[in-house]
């Protein structure tokens, strides 16, 4: 089942007020998606990035049309929001993670559940998976956890036998996705 292509792509929470000028840290930041210059969906409106300060794991923005501390408190926990038109080519065994939330996740031919999120580790980034019985599973997004990724079909393949369950199911290679995979 083909599912539809997520347009807009989380890039951060609006976090509290940086000086006076209207700028503000963000949280939970992607920052390859917050370049100056970029048009971001905040709110019910768009505004594009007049400033860009700090590191790409500490972003510091300000918003045209948002100056002031005031005007940057009145954003804090807000979504920005930036199209998929204008991010970064991912590279090969990349993926955002809107593109893998909902995905089927099968060990094989077995159905094993769908994923809720994708979730940051300090060691990885994980799958959060939550099977038929509604308990979850994590899934490490490592080569010997993953067998494949079809953005496409909307499938995980996963190796249950790799994460302690079951015993291996036989995989046959899955083609690879020409689109962005982990991200």
């Amino acid at each position: 089942m083909a599912r539809a292509r997520v347009d807009w792509l989380a890039a951060g929470l609006v976090g509290r007020p940086h000086g006076l000028d209207g700028s503000f840290h963000v949280t939970r930041p992607r920052g390859a998606l917050l370049a100056l210059g970029t048009a971001v969906r905040i709110g019910d409106g768009e505004a594009e990035i007049v400033r860009r300060a700090g590191t790409d794991e500490r972003p510091i923005l300000r918003l045209a049309g948002h100056d002031g501390r005031e005007a940057a408190e009145a954003l804090r926990g807000l979504d920005l929001l930036v199209h998929r038109g204008v991010a970064p080519p991912l590279g090969e065994d990349e993926w955002y993670a809107e593109d893998l939330e909902g995905c089927r996740v099968v060990d094989g031919s077995v159905e094993v559940g769908r994923v809720l999120r994708m979730v940051a580790l300090p060691s990885c980034e994980a799958l959060e998976v939550q099977r038929a019985d509604a308990s979850d599973l994590l899934v490490p997004l490592v080569r010997d956890a993953v067998r494949s990724v079809d953005i496409a079909a909307g499938v995980v393949d996963i190796d249950l036998s790799f994460l302690g369950e079951g015993e291996a199911a036989p995989s046959t290679p899955a083609p690879t996705p020409s689109d962005a995979r982990r991200s």
